[in-house]
């Protein structure tokens, strides 16, 4: 398996951050064809048309995505975004900005060395130019542009919503209860040993580095070391592309509650704020807040301080209510 070794001191010098060009390398492989989750099928159907015909135009863009993405691999120049990332929305451009001159930057010597080391064979001819790191930095550029930049404040909410809720995580049940399953084949192992996957790779020591985590709409993530000190786990967001069958409340519980308060309340497996189930509803700040007021009344949510934000999650009785509910539901269709 995979291992990172890693202490104390490492662990303090980690933090939870943002990255728009992870979030588009993971778009990058969504539109490629890469596994997706069922709540990301309106935005493939809005947007691999326009991804396939700049493929069929464009034979650098069809070779690097050929590249860069065999099965198990992701280049580490991808993979590890910058060492300090803007969390408000109003950051988002002047960060992805920030993160595709670090592309650009990088001798072309080494985005070649990256993209052999997942290669079984050579290198394409398209991708042997001195100009590989630009034109690399210009596909993820419209990739942002036509597919992301519009749909961007969404997602920054959901992903700000989900290290919240991860950090609550941490200060209640430390580090161990916040990696353990952070991404498939991700555990905590004790002992200063965390599991990163299931390969057969031999462990690495961070010594006095710290870790990156970033949120994504990735299925799975993936984890990244640029340089010696910069190791990254980018994790899949809890609920952001939640298959919709899942997230949608059971009949029985909106014929009881009504549909949008018993959405909210079928939401709140984990802990969330207020911000995160508006962005995941598109219902407004006022009618989530007017909801929350009556689960939290009626004693089937609570509510908790995490630093600035304030995290709703289901009471016992509210989780009972929303399992008997979805019983009901599977009685009924069957």
């Amino acid at each position: 398996m995979g291992l990172w070794l890693l202490d104390a001191d490492v662990l303090a010098r980690s933090r939870f951050a943002v990255s728009p060009l992870v979030e588009t390398v993971a778009a990058l492989k969504a539109l490629d064809g890469h596994p997706t989750l069922p709540g990301q099928r309106a935005w493939l159907d809005a947007h691999v048309p326009a991804y396939r015909s700049r493929l069929a135009g464009d034979p650098f863009s069809a070779a690097f995505v050929r590249a860069a993405f065999p099965p198990r691999w992701l280049p580490d120049f991808l993979a590890t975004p910058t060492d300090f990332l803007g969390t408000s929305a109003g950051d988002a451009a002047a960060t992805f900005a920030g993160e595709l001159r670090r592309i650009r930057e990088t001798p072309a010597g080494a985005v070649r060395a990256d993209l052999l080391a997942g290669l079984a064979g050579p290198l394409p001819a398209e991708l042997r130019g001195a100009d590989l790191p630009a034109r690399v930095a210009e596909l993820l550029g419209w990739v942002w542009t036509r597919t992301l930049r519009p749909d961007w404040p969404r997602r920054q909410r959901l992903f700000e919503a989900d290290i919240v809720s991860r950090t609550h995580l941490l200060g209640s049940g430390g580090w161990a209860a916040t990696l353990d399953g952070m991404r498939p084949g991700m555990r905590w192992l004790g002992h200063g040993r965390l599991q990163i996957n299931t390969y057969d790779l031999p462990p690495q020591d961070l010594g006095d580095t710290g870790l990156l985590f970033v949120p994504s709409t990735s299925t799975r993530g993936w984890v990244g070391s640029d340089r010696p000190d910069r190791h990254t786990v980018v994790y899949p967001c809890r609920g952001i592309l939640a298959d919709p069958a899942r997230s949608a409340p059971p009949a029985a519980l909106s014929r009881l509650l009504g549909p949008v308060r018993a959405e909210i309340l079928a939401r709140l497996e984990s802990p969330t704020s207020t911000t995160g189930l508006v962005a995941a509803t598109g219902h407004g700040l006022g009618s989530v807040g007017g909801h929350l007021r009556v689960l939290l009344d009626a004693q089937l949510v609570h509510r908790r301080r995490s630093g600035r934000y304030v995290l709703y999650f289901r009471t016992a009785d509210g989780d009972r209510l929303v399992r008997i509910s979805r019983r009901s539901d599977e009685r009924t269709a069957g």
